[in-house]
């Protein structure tokens, strides 16, 4: 991909009618902040409205911010592992605020059938033993027999990584950002209008259905991880992701029901008995937060670009937010530009979903 220039160049920018094109993004979180940074360089005019103060307060401020498309492949349809791999690209290369230190998957030894099961699904990724268990990952040294290793993957900390996204789309001259707005308070009129409004555009999408998921930050110096680590579990499967300065993000249930603004009991328990079970120096770490937030899905769970004449849609981004948003951003980019068609995140059957 190319480096972004330090100012745009409205010479370049795509015409509409003589002038240049502008295209007006609704929403601040990972997938606005990624259409417009695409938009950005493609050379359109790009105004980004949102209505809280500040980017990525939304959905994407509780994200665990994993960037693993081949773990993902083992329950994942695959138009979301072509998703995830480009969208690694754009975090580790492009905007390069990820480590791309891979991802472990464990198990408890009574769990082991779940870990077998899992190898079947998921893609891309190495058998490993207890020798090179503990060269990864030194405290885990001892604790289990069997691991699955996939080298390729990433990790990021979302809000790092959108504040840097934010930071950079203030280099452009062709961006304007708004934020405590909406759209109807900006003057003139938008030659295109990508919606990444999430659940709240349900008024326009009556098939999203807000899916809760569950978060803690835990901080303590008593253990030491270098990448994500699935720990697998019957009933709820976990991941603990590294923050840096001796912080882990524990997440995330996935429960369906549209409760919004509270970690319940029973989800506190399973999260801190799951990082517990992987270490007990867990047991003494400060909880520095807890979260909770309404992510947004469709019937099949997967992420869709929906185009209503010049009003694309970007939207059920659900678990795969960070996963996700920059490919999908690059096609909007491309519908705008080319009149391109992606049948596989725009056609509305699920049937010919799984066929693209």
């Amino acid at each position: 991909m190319e480096n972004l220039p330090e100012t745009g160049d409205n010479q370049s920018l795509p015409k509409d009618r003589g002038r240049a094109m502008r295209v007006r993004i609704i929403g601040a979180g990972v997938a606005g902040l990624t259409a417009a940074y695409e938009c950005a360089r493609a050379g359109l005019e790009v105004e980004l409205v949102e209505q809280r103060e500040g980017p990525g307060l939304g959905c994407s401020h509780f994200a665990g911010g994993m960037l693993g498309p081949w773990c993902e492949s083992e329950s994942a349809e695959p138009p979301l592992l072509e998703l995830g791999i480009e969208s690694l690209a754009f975090w580790t290369k492009t905007l390069a605020v990820a480590e791309q230190a891979g991802t472990l998957v464990v198990a408890a030894a009574r769990d082991q059938p779940d870990l077998q099961q899992f190898a079947r699904r998921a893609l891309a990724f190495r058998r490993i033993g207890p020798a090179e268990i503990a060269e990864l990952e030194p405290d885990l040294a001892g604790r289990f027999q069997a691991a699955l290793y996939f080298p390729r993957e990433a990790h990021l900390d979302p809000r790092a990584a959108l504040a840097a996204l934010a930071g950079r789309l203030r280099l452009f001259e062709n961006v304007s950002l708004h934020f405590g707005a909406n759209g109807a308070s900006l003057p003139g009129s938008a030659d295109w209008v990508i919606d990444c409004r999430g659940l709240a555009a349900r008024d326009a999408l009556p098939d999203l259905r807000g899916v809760k998921g569950e978060m803690l930050i835990l901080s303590t110096r008593e253990v030491t991880l270098s990448r994500p680590v699935r720990f697998l579990h019957p009933r709820q499967s976990v991941y603990i992701v590294p923050r840096g300065d001796g912080r882990y993000m524990i997440g995330a249930t996935v429960i369906e029901n549209e409760e919004v603004g509270r970690i319940t009991a029973r989800a506190m328990l399973e999260l801190l008995g799951a990082a517990y079970a992987l270490h007990p120096a867990f047991a003494e770490a400060e909880i520095l937060e807890t979260g909770a937030a309404l992510r947004p899905a469709f019937p099949d769970n997967l992420p869709k670009i929906r185009r209503a004449g010049r009003r694309i849609f970007i939207n059920g981004l659900y678990r795969h937010g960070f996963l996700a948003a920059p490919a999908l951003a690059q096609r909007a980019v491309k519908i705008i530009c080319e009149d391109a068609y992606f049948p596989e995140v725009m056609d509305a059957d699920h049937g010919q979903r799984q066929i693209a």
